[in-house]
């Protein structure tokens, strides 16, 4: 994480000599983490990591993909699979629940259809229509008062 601080000051015109003398790292550690390579076993945990969360339909989290990995044999930690999936971008896609919100067998009474689809009229303000939800009070929000 130091590194990458060094690597943003030197971005705002600041030296690298100073900057891993105010953070106090060495400057050749700096230069070393800037040539380092990815090790084997590091992109194999990848490889395992995005090859679980798409067998998972893209539906695992961390811990559930911990899991998986480490049934098949892998040792690996939950924090170490969530920083592998944010950096390779892998976030859940959640699928919401359907919920039903009309309920049309109840035993309330229905109006009349009096208009029956004669959308015509002969003159203005003869014929009114409008349309009524209508939820249970299990369904009903508290009012929004504005």
């Amino acid at each position: 994480m130091t590194y990458r601080v060094v690597t943003h000051l030197q971005q705002e015109a600041v030296s690298v000599s100073h900057a891993c003398r105010v953070l106090q790292v060495s400057r050749s550690g700096y230069y070393a983490h800037r040539r380092a390579r990815p090790s084997a076993r590091s992109l194999q945990e990848q490889t395992h990591v995005k090859a679980a969360f798409a067998a998972s339909g893209a539906s695992y989290g961390s811990r559930r993909v911990m899991h998986a990995l480490r049934e098949q044999g892998l040792k690996i930690g939950r924090y170490r699979v969530r920083t592998l999936m944010r950096q390779a971008g892998l976030r859940t896609n959640w699928k919401r629940k359907f919920v039903s919100t009309t309920d049309s067998r109840h035993t309330l009474p229905v109006a009349e259809n009096v208009l029956d689809r004669q959308f015509d009229v002969a003159e203005p303000n003869r014929a009114w229509v409008s349309d009524i939800t209508y939820s249970t009070p299990s369904q009903r929000s508290p009012p929004v008062w504005g």
